[in-house]
């Protein structure tokens, strides 16, 4: 197998990842460390003057506008006509008037009206063009109908800088389409541990990677510094997360990062460096820590590093409520966020109006002082006027008047090539591919026909799910990818998602299509690298094609490395595709060769990162790694591969726990509302339906959490169309845990738990007068409690039905069947107890 070389700094990656497990890591500080002055940007008087102007005519409360940045749905256009605010932004899933499937002229045409009423100065007295900023992390991600490009970490195995700044032009080319004119990306983390539920917004584990493609991906975004820089069919670049936010301990997203500074700037630092040489506007602060700190107030790492030292001279944009994890602050009042650095509070969840308001009284009262405030609202007005705000690079400036979507040919092409370039291929034993165009293949797994599983995280939605194939409108699928090209040749597909063989179809072998199901940030978060721990369904259909003698080609969906030594010994060929998009077509260029099996492409990628050889790896560079990272097989290498071990010590057994709210609604769970007897499936991140409400809320981190609001006598269900066999958990010793906030209940209304099994089978305990009304608290109750009989638990649909009386208000989080919890959470009676 064929490895890159690699940079000197990755190979620092093992030393610097050690220093940070340990107790004796250096906290100096010696700002002699960075590098300095290294943005390209000298003062311009002239820019400056009209900056001076502006400022010199502007109030505190105009100016504290600028400061805050709202959702879009949290605010109106009066809102903007009344405050005049700086910026706003559309988080994951937000759309003009929550209109999932809203056009391109409703997004204009909110563009537009919002630009206008930041212009309008007779409520406010200012007339200040404002920003609007998203999420367009691997192409305009909440557009139905965008070309969604493959994420970073395959961009990563291209090791095509030009082709990553190619797809950044395009990206920003449709972001412009639809009238929005900055972009909250590149990521630029370097990636330490691949727990992290973020490993695919990475690029890789070699800094000297991630600074070139940072540098490249900015030039695309922004347009090269003097051609074209800045112009109509740009937008603004914003590096992020910034510092050190892929290095925190165990992976955990929002975690701390306790290494030493000398190690921040040769590993973390580097893809920032990249990003502000190549004239990056925007910097996003991390949720992170580093060494205990958080980082939006952080002064040292904000302003004196990277303001001060580095010669950033652009603007520092917070995260989704990030200012208000800063100890001593909230996400309505943070005058330590500012006086860090921060120079733009993202204000999400309809936080806005208090921390406007605090955020003024604090200045008035001096708490943040003058000369911060002016250098915040100077920087934000710098990048305006570069950005040509004031000289009519409006929303519609950007439009394509030939450009009936956001897609275009020539864009699907360029992502298709993506695809294909970011392959790697990890075996292939006796040059199984390509295969011969003119094949009969049987197409199996629940990813191959599935474009939300192919795309991953930030599509359409935040987390990348709940959604269909009618929401990627012009996409194409791995299947139908790979029906066309054989086809094509003369060849066939057919698809079988379980295996079953269809009537009269005899393949010469099988090409599976499986992997992770969609997410995002830190719901993506995991404690052991296992693919499919507890649950080896696809392991278990590879095993049962291999039995009827079929040769097998795994293409595996992930948006990192994971431990499938199993899957690769149950595989005759095995390629990792990553998360690649909408242009599935891709995988079919470079698997399936031309009639006599010779390749139509070859297949270049290599691992961006290492391969993990045993499950509670870090997933980090080292001697142990299964594959080295800069690891892959052309079609002319010898793709034999030993057999690997599949036995785990006892510390890697799949622990008795089993998640049913972590953040998310796991798969294969769904979440149920009943009332009448009628069954409402909730999706989307704001939910209404027959007078019941939902809605996604911040507890701990970024909508974790559940809202309920019940009219009627309802039931909160989380339940599975097939049958769950608990008969692992001990009833006697496990138990059933779930955080709840019970804001109203009705005096003598009813609130019970159920757990209801196949053949209507209904267990319920009472919670009357169990639950605290009026905070969060976390409960468990024993699964002995609801009294099911062996066979029953065989059968379990819904572990969790909370029946509410009408009128209730509660939220829910963390819902899991596993271990007690001890004193961490209150144990709930039931009868007998």
């Amino acid at each position: 197998m064929k490895v890159w070389k690699l940079s000197a700094l990755a190979v620092l990656m093992t030393a610097g990842q050690a220093l940070a497990q340990s107790a004796n890591v250096d906290n100096s500080r010696d700002i002699e460390r960075w590098p300095a002055h290294i943005s390209p940007f000298k003062r311009d008087p002239v820019l400056e003057g009209r900056i001076d102007a502006m400022l010199a005519k502007m109030t505190a409360a105009q100016k504290v506008a600028q400061l805050i940045q709202p959702e879009i749905r949290d605010i109106t256009v009066e809102d903007m006509r009344r405050y005049g605010f700086g910026s706003f932004l559309n988080g994951g899933g937000s759309f003009p008037d929550g209109n999932r499937n809203a056009s391109l002229k409703d997004w204009r045409d909110l563009a537009e009206k919002l630009y206008r009423a930041g212009l309008d100065d007779s409520l406010d007295g200012a007339a200040i063009p404002p920003l609007w900023g998203t999420d367009a992390v691997h192409g305009h991600g909440n557009v139905v109908g965008a070309t969604l490009f493959p994420h970073n970490i395959a961009l990563g195995a291209t090791h095509d800088p030009q082709l990553v700044e190619q797809l950044a032009a395009l990206t920003a080319r449709e972001v412009r389409n639809s009238g929005i004119n900055w972009v909250f990306a590149p990521t630029v983390a370097l990636v330490s541990n691949t727990r992290w539920g973020r490993s695919y917004e990475s690029f890789g584990q070699d800094p000297n990677l991630i600074r070139r493609y940072a540098k490249a991906y900015v030039n695309g975004m922004q347009g090269e510094l003097g051609k074209g820089w800045l112009s109509s069919t740009h937008t603004l670049a914003t590096a992020k997360h910034f510092i050190g936010d892929g290095g925190t301990l165990g992976g955990e997203d929002q975690g701390d990062n306790p290494v030493s500074e000398a190690t921040l700037v040769a590993l973390h630092a580097q893809g920032y460096i990249g990003a502000i040489q190549a004239g990056v506007q925007t910097i996003m602060a991390s949720f992170s820590s580093w060494q205990g700190e958080k980082l939006h107030g952080d002064h040292y790492l904000l302003t004196e590093v990277l303001k001060d030292r580095m010669g950033f001279d652009g603007l520092v944009v917070g995260d989704w409520n990030g200012h208000g994890q800063v100890p001593g602050c909230s996400n309505e009042s943070c005058p330590a966020a500012i006086n860090a650095g921060v120079d733009i509070l993202m204000s999400a969840m309809g936080h806005w109006q208090p921390l406007y308001d605090n955020t003024l009284a604090q200045v008035q009262a001096g708490q943040i002082p003058q000369a911060r405030l002016d250098d915040a609202v100077r920087r934000i007005l710098r990048v305006k006027l570069r950005a040509g705000l004031f000289d009519g690079n409006t929303p519609m400036a950007g439009e394509d008047p030939k450009a009936k979507s956001v897609a275009s040919p020539a864009h699907r092409a360029l992502a298709r090539r993506a695809v294909r370039e970011s392959l790697v291929l990890l075996k292939n034993e006796g040059g199984l591919l390509p295969l011969a165009a003119n094949a009969k293949v049987l197409v199996v797994g629940d990813g191959a026909d599935n474009l939300a599983k192919q795309a991953g995280g930030w599509s359409v939605t935040w987390q990348g799910n709940d959604t269909t194939a009618a929401d990627f409108p012009g996409a194409t699928s791995i299947y139908a990818g790979l029906a066309s090209a054989l086809k094509a040749g003369g060849g066939e597909a057919r698809l079988s998602v379980d295996g079953a063989l269809p009537a009269g179809f005899k393949p010469d072998l099988v090409v599976a299509v499986y992997g992770e199901d969609p997410y995002a940030e830190g719901i993506g978060d995991i404690d052991n690298l296992e693919y499919q721990r507890g649950g080896k369904r696809d392991l278990a259909l590879l095993k049962g094609l291999k039995a009827q003698g079929f040769k097998v080609v795994s293409v595996f969906l992930s948006g990192r490395p994971l431990w499938v030594n199993p899957e690769l010994n149950a595989s005759d060929a095995f390629v990792a595709a990553w998360l690649p998009g909408t242009e599935g077509e891709g995988v079919a260029d470079v698997l399936v060769g031309t009639r006599d099996a010779k390749p139509r492409f070859n297949v270049t990628g290599r691992l961006p990162f290492a391969w993990p050889a045993d499950p509670a790896d870090q997933g980090s560079p080292g001697p142990k790694a299964l594959f080295a990272m800069g690891a892959g097989l052309s079609f002319e290498d010898d793709g034999h591969l030993a057999r690997l071990p599949e036995d785990l010590p006892s510390r890697h057994a799949p622990p008795a726990r089993l998640a049913l709210f972590d953040r998310i609604i796991k798969h294969p769970w769904q979440l149920v509302l009943v009332k009448g007897g009628k069954s409402y499936p909730v999706t989307g991140s704001v939910w209404q339906d027959g007078g019941l409400e939902v809605r996604n809320i911040d507890w701990r981190v970024q909508e974790d959490a559940r809202q309920f609001v019940l009219a009627g006598d309802s039931k909160i269900s989380i339940r599975t169309t097939f049958v769950e066999d608990l008969r692992r958990f001990d009833p006697a010793k496990t138990v059933l845990t779930f955080a709840a906030n019970l804001e109203t209940l009705p005096k003598d209304g009813e609130l019970a738990l159920a757990m209801i099994c196949q053949e209507n089978c209904t267990k319920a305990v009472s919670l009357q007068g169990q639950l605290h009304q009026g905070g969060w608290q976390r409960y468990q109750i024993p699964l002995s409690c609801f009294g099911l009989s062996a066979a029953q638990w065989g059968k379990v649909t819904s572990p969790f039905t909370l029946e509410a009386s009408k009128g209730a208000r509660l939220s829910l989080a963390d819902i899991t069947i596993g271990e007690p919890q001890g004193k961490e959470a209150k144990t709930l009676s039931c009868p007998g107890s």
